[in-house]
């Protein structure tokens, strides 16, 4: 079991009274899988694969076996498909956590006047944190409801008890998530903060009484203090858990010979999540700038060392304002760390800053600093480190767009879904900029389920690839009611897909629940999962989301493949945010470039809807920003375009869109075996 020590109580929060997760009929998904993949591939490949999904689909053949075999496994388990794709996902890929894995929440950003600002902030944080670990104690967090398609109904709740309770154990082959058993009267809790690269243990219940805000800051001061003290300072050991999973399991192996060193790994294991002192990045605080550093903290000149990624939350406060929070991503999905982060910013704008003296601990015991033995070896393991997060901080091309010409509010005037939408304008700046359709990830949650996590809505579809063709290829000379009507065709395509998707019915869960339980099975691996077309369809060239807030925040991430994108959305009204990124080394891609193309798209798209739908939207019209020519749209360069500073909004309640969250980035590309 990848999951150790925790299996879900029923009366509390898997969510008992939920459905299973369905199993889809097997010839469905083959017939939808032929679908997804028949533009994407040559003629001669697909008839091919044609031939193959035939031999495998078979009356009494290999699909059939398995496909009764996970019936059976439906009726075992309360989710049929959660351990395989728990592994597949995240556990058994090998890469760095650091942009290939984590996503990061940047907060709007802060204006910290003096040093104690940016330690106030991070003391109230933790107070809010704080006030969050008892809600999810008592169970008194109130259900979540869909919202989008099939709004309403209630979903499952287990992600969120593991948000300070889990932790990721790297392996040499596999990582095991490890969650902690919650009891009644826990021993005294504590967080671990980071600053200057140094881990202290600040303990926020002593004397089963939890520090108010006065006391958390006088713990932090005395924190940074102990940090800036050269003669204690100790090697970057967060520089570790920046590594592949197999280099950094090695490394903790070798750590681990020292009981001084084990003792500070169980603390770090333990704790209820990380809060990150980061010193300032700079003079140039961008959203892009603020997106990268809390993807991977600068390299070890800057943050870089100041972290640990297996935890799920690491909080970062930077003493320039720059804040947000970086998640480990096994244990739980996007929206859960949207609710969290917006409970917490509301609860900081709502809960003005308790700094009073109240009746708490008179005396507090110093922090403590975590001690490590550095041998040689360790040394050596950490410089191997140091220089893979150099590579890859250099290799991360990201570019956060705040595009400012319409929002969620425009499509909704066009009466269609807002995130089908933002999905076929990603297919057609996909397409301008490449002149190509590729296999493409929108993850959609199946939380409607017992134990659900994710599936894959596959965006890429024929209908889509219609309308783009129409609207980039001249010598096709479609009329603007004919690109009309393809749009229309494409949305429709997107949101029929996505339905399938949140009732559990799209086909990428599947077809893993088949390969692994021939594995589990020890059959030969079925020609199906051999075959080129089932390598391409996982290659997610564009791995995209929404993410949407209600407080102005936005969430990044890193690119699925070398040669791919990862892009991020959040709709708001009148704007929308995108978080682009791409990796230098590949000659294939530029952020910069698919930003153009997406600012394009999007503006192509209006045009369109303004001509063949005048009607609907003429109040927009009037009050949006002016429409522009065709030349003036191609260029348009949106680095030059003013990114407004992100403001906080005022509290309102939060409602839960649970028909997309942050893809599952750490698609495990090369095929085990």
């Amino acid at each position: 079991m990848p999951i150790l020590n925790r299996e879900p109580s029923k009366n509390t929060e898997d969510g008992d009274g939920l459905p299973k997760l369905p199993l889809p009929n097997l010839q469905d998904t083959l017939d939808m899988y032929l679908r997804c993949m028949k533009h994407l591939l040559t003629e001669e490949q697909f008839h091919k694969t044609q031939k193959i999904v035939m031999q495998f689909g078979a009356s009494g053949g290999v699909g059939d076996t398995l496909q009764s075999k996970l019936l059976e496994r439906r009726e075992k388990k309360a989710n049929w498909v959660y351990d395989y794709w728990l592994n597949d996902m995240y556990l058994s890929n090998r890469l760095a956590l650091p942009v290939n894995s984590s996503p990061a929440m940047v907060f709007p950003r802060q204006n910290f006047r003096a040093p104690v600002d940016s330690l106030r902030f991070a003391a109230h944080l933790i107070s809010g944190v704080l006030e969050y670990k008892t809600l999810l104690d008592a169970h008194a967090l109130p259900v979540d409801y869909a919202r989008g398609q099939l709004a309403g109904t209630p979903l499952c709740m287990e992600q969120y008890y593991r948000l300070f309770t889990s932790y990721r154990l790297p392996g040499s082959a596999r990582d095991t998530l490890v969650a902690q058993e919650s009891t009644v009267m826990p021993e005294p809790e504590h967080i671990i903060v980071a600053c200057k690269n140094q881990f202290f243990v600040l303990d926020v219940v002593i004397n089963f009484r939890r520090l108010n805000e006065r006391d958390l800051l006088t713990q932090l001061q005395k924190i940074v203090k102990m940090a800036d003290s050269e003669e204690e300072r100790l090697p970057s050991i967060g520089l570790l858990t920046s590594d592949g999973r197999t280099e950094w399991a090695e490394a903790r192996s070798v750590l681990m010979r020292e009981s001084t060193n084990r003792d500070s790994l169980d603390m770090i294991e333990r704790c209820l999540c990380l809060v990150c002192l980061d010193e300032a990045t700079g003079p140039l605080l961008s959203d892009t700038t603020c997106a990268t550093v809390m993807l991977h903290g600068g390299g070890a000149t800057k943050n870089g060392g100041n972290r640990w990624y297996d935890k799920p939350m690491q909080f970062v406060v930077g003493a320039d304002g720059c804040c947000g929070v970086v998640c480990e991503h096994s244990p739980f999905e996007g929206i859960v760390l949207v609710q969290c982060t917006e409970y917490l910013l509301k609860y900081m704008i709502g809960s003005p800053s308790k700094l009073v003296r109240a009746a708490s601990v008179s005396e507090l015991p110093a922090p403590r600093r975590l001690r490590w033995k550095c041998t040689p070896e360790v040394l050596k393991l950490i410089a191997s480190s140091n220089e893979k997060l150099e590579r890859l901080v250099k290799n991360l091309d990201m570019n956060v767009h705040k595009f400012l010409g319409y929002g969620k509010e425009f499509i909704k005037k066009q009466k269609m879904s807002p995130d089908a939408y933002i999905q076929v304008a990603l297919q057609l700046a996909f397409y301008k900029c490449h002149g190509r359709p590729v296999s493409t990830y929108e993850s959609a949650s199946i939380r409607r389920f017992r134990q659900g996590r994710v599936d894959n809505i596959r965006s890429a579809t024929p209908e889509a690839l219609a309308f783009v063709k129409a609207m980039t290829d001249e010598k096709l000379g479609s009329s603007d009611t004919e690109k009309m009507e393809l749009l229309q065709s494409a949305i429709n395509a997107q949101t029929k897909y996505t339905i399938l998707a949140i009732t559990g019915k799209a086909i990428d869960n599947h077809l893993l629940g088949l390969r692994e339980i021939a594995h589990e099975l020890k059959i030969e691996k079925p020609e199906i999962f051999k075959d080129e077309a089932y390598l391409i369809s996982n290659q997610f060239i564009l791995s995209t989301s929404q993410v949407p807030t209600t407080v102005e925040m936005f969430c990044c991430y890193g690119p699925v493949v070398p040669n791919g994108y990862g892009a991020c959305y959040n709709p708001q009204s009148d704007h929308i945010i995108f978080s682009v990124s791409s990796f230098h080394e590949s000659p294939q891609t530029c952020s910069s470039e698919f930003v153009k193309c997406l600012v394009w798209a999007l503006q192509t798209m209006r045009d369109l809807c303004s001509k063949c739908n005048s009607g609907s939207n003429s109040g927009e019209q009037k009050n949006g920003p002016k429409m522009q020519t065709k030349t003036q749209q191609r260029a348009l360069d949106p680095a030059k375009e003013t990114v407004p500073q992100v403001l906080v909004k005022s509290p309102e309640q939060t409602n839960v869109d649970a028909q997309t969250q942050t893809p599952t980035k750490s698609k495990n590309f090369k095929e085990r075996n």
